[in-house]
C-alpha cells in the first residue's frame, strides 16, 4: 500500500492532467468526429439531457476501468496500484466538471452569476467557445482553467476574419 502523500500527489496529478484530455478531446473530438454527439450541446434546446451527456459516460468508464486495473479483486496479483489512485483523480475532475461546466457555465444544477474573479472568467472564456457556430475554429476548449476573455476575443475576431470559423459578432464586439 502506497503512502498517503504519494497517493495525494497521483490523485492531484490526475486532476490537472485531465484538463489536458479534456481540452484536447473536446477540441479533436467533440468538434471533430464525435459532433454528432457535442452538437446538440452547442444548440438550444428544452431537453433534460443532451447527446453531448454521453461524453461523461466516457469519463466515467475511464474512472471505472481505472478502479479495476487497481484492486486486487479484480485484477489478483497482477493488480496495479496507482490506478486506484488514478481512477479517483478522474472522478474529482468528473465532479469538478459537473459543477463548474454543467452548473456554474450552463446553470443547469443551480443559478449563479458570477459578478468577478476567476468565476465570472470561466462563464466569459466558455460563452466564447459558444460564440461559434458550427464545428469549426473555436476557442476556450478546456473546462477548469480558463485564458483571458480578451485574447479570446481576439482570436475568435482574427478567425473570423480568415474565414476560419463563423462567429456570432454579438459576442466578440
Amino acid at each position: 500500500m502506497p503512502d498517503w502523500i504519494t497517493a495525494t500527489l497521483i490523485v492531484l496529478a490526475t486532476v490537472v492532467a485531465m484538463e489536458w484530455v479534456a481540452w484536447s478531446s473536446h477540441k479533436y473530438i467533440m468538434h471533430g468526429w464525435g459532433w454528432g454527439w457535442h452538437r446538440d450541446h452547442h444548440e438550444p434546446h428544452d431537453k433534460t439531457f443532451e447527446k453531448n451527456d454521453r461524453f461523461a459516460l466516457v469519463g466515467a468508464a475511464m474512472s471505472i476501468s481505472m478502479f479495476a486495473l487497481g484492486s486486487p479483486l479484480v485484477m489478483g496479483a497482477s493488480a496495479w496500484w496507482p490506478a486506484t489512485w488514478i481512477g479517483l483523480g478522474i472522478l474529482f475532475y468528473g465532479v469538478i466538471y459537473t459543477l463548474v461546466h454543467d452548473g456554474l457555465v450552463h446553470q443547469r444544477y443551480f443559478r449563479w452569476v458570477p459578478k468577478r474573479g476567476y468565476a465570472k472568467r470561466l462563464v466569459q472564456a466558455h460563452k466564447l467557445h459558444h460564440a461559434t457556430i458550427g464545428k469549426e475554429g473555436g476557442v476556450s476548449f478546456g473546462f477548469v482553467f480558463a485564458r483571458d476573455p480578451v485574447r479570446l476575443k481576439a482570436e475568435l475576431k482574427a478567425q473570423r476574419e480568415a474565414g476560419i470559423a463563423m462567429v456570432r459578432e454579438a459576442e466578440i464586439g
